[in-house]
């Protein structure tokens, strides 16, 4: 006799529904959507055969430099590849990993970006190029670290919360964390889900002039959007004067997340990156201001794919965090015995104890984290994807990644071809299209 499972209530929804009973409360976790959904796997690139030739790697280069920002500001951030990495807070991440983050950026001529809580003298001190975030919570902000930054970003949502604020732990607020977030120690902090000065599009418009005026317009803003109506949205934030646009994808990570909002809002990575584009096009602002893609962004391939369908440049958080060892056991530490999970399986970021001191403020465990080892370790990562993604765009007869297009893919699955608008392989039909 074959034993059968009910679909419905699988095991983990049943464990889910007597964890809930046991706490009364939504659960929370770090890391990132459970959910499978459509993803750049489902893409294919098609590659140089007769029709066209290809480049060669030991003497055609492929050009990667990507400017972000060039519509209003005077000093646009130019990084020597289309990959930067996302903002993540120092609370949420400890003052290591946020320096070897910071660290690694400039090693490789990229962009590293705050997060919420404020800025870090050690990561801007080791970031060549800094984003500061500009958050609803305001914790930590401070108008003179404003000024120092190459970028700024406004963060009107993110993919892994959309419509609702951030999460600190309490035992991840220290007194270092709760001192400069003014807040007391030891105590959760969620952050509010909107901006306490401004609530629509118009008055966006008016905190986008504020942040040029004291930055004497020589930096780009960026305005980042959890991708949900990212149609209305983007559309809503290019008028208002926004240099780029990020769309963080529900794929997207976090430190610490409602598992419910986790799992089911937003939309995956690849339809935002599209509709996206579409909607700066029907406002004639495509190529004027850039589009970032943010969510489950893993190697080379998912870079060159996500240009493909449109984005300009994209941000990378979690997979910066596993070349950090993220999820690997490293001398010293013991995943099951110190987190109750194995390595590679681990999504505790919130509770302040990373094994590897990563996503901890705990002294013990951050002194696990090297920062110059760290530095190394994703200055590594990020090359290689750098390399992945122009060996791909050669192999298409691209000498510059900024010039792959839809043209270049095509979908594994009926659902990708809808999502992407490229045809299903073995056919020239675009699922989806009238």
């Amino acid at each position: 006799m074959v034993n059968r499972t009910s679909q419905i209530f699988s095991p983990w929804v049943v464990e889910d529904i007597h964890a809930k009973s046991d706490l009364g409360r939504y659960r929370i976790r770090g890391f990132s959507s459970f959910q499978k959904v459509t993803h750049f796997d489902d893409l294919t690139f098609l590659s140089t055969g007769l029709t066209r030739y290809p480049l060669e790697g030991y003497k055609e280069k492929c050009n990667t430099r990507t400017i972000i920002g060039g519509l209003n500001a005077e000093n646009p951030l130019i990084l020597d590849t289309p990959i930067y990495i996302t903002g993540m807070s120092y609370g949420s991440l400890s003052a290591n990993a946020k320096t070897a983050l910071g660290k690694a950026a400039s090693m490789v001529g990229t962009a590293s970006c705050t997060g919420d809580g404020g800025m870090h003298p050690a990561e801007r001190k080791a970031s060549d190029k800094l984003i500061y975030q500009v958050l609803p919570s305001r914790y930590g902000f401070n108008p003179h670290h404003l000024k120092q930054a190459q970028a700024i970003e406004i963060v009107v949502g993110q993919g892994a919360k959309p419509g609702t604020g951030g999460m600190l732990m309490g035992v991840k607020v220290m007194d270092h964390i709760a001192d400069m977030r003014d807040l007391p120690s030891g105590i959760d902090q969620r952050s509010p889900a909107r901006h306490p000065d401004w609530l629509g599009p118009d008055d966006l418009a008016m905190k986008i002039e504020q942040l040029r005026e004291a930055t004497d317009w020589k930096v780009p803003i960026h305005v980042k959007l959890g991708a949900c109506r990212v149609s209305d949205d983007v559309k809503l934030a290019a008028k208002a004067g926004a240099d780029a646009i990020v769309i963080d994808s529900m794929v997207a990570g976090t430190g610490a997340s409602s598992e419910i909002l986790l799992d089911h809002s937003g939309i995956p990575t690849v339809p935002a990156i599209v509709l996206a584009r579409e909607a700066l096009r029907e406002i004639k602002l495509d190529g004027k201001v850039t589009l970032i893609a943010s969510g489950g962004i893993r190697n080379g391939g998912d870079v060159a794919k996500a240009l493909a369908l449109g984005a300009d440049a994209v941000a990378i958080g979690i997979s910066a965090l596993i070349a950090l060892n993220c999820n690997r056991e490293i001398p010293g530490s013991n995943f099951v015995e110190e987190i109750g999970l194995p390595a590679g399986e681990c999504n505790r970021c919130h509770t302040g104890k990373c094994p590897v001191g990563i996503a901890t403020q705990d002294e013990n465990l951050t002194s696990r984290l090297d920062p110059d080892e760290g530095a190394e370790r994703v200055a590594n990562f990020i090359n290689a994807m750098t390399m992945e993604m122009a060996l791909l765009a050669r192999s298409i007869g691209k000498s510059n990644v900024h010039s792959l297009e839809p043209e270049d893919l095509a979908a594994l699955t009926i659902e990708a071809s809808v999502m992407a608008r490229v045809p299903l392989v073995g056919t020239n039909k675009v699922f989806g299209d009238n």
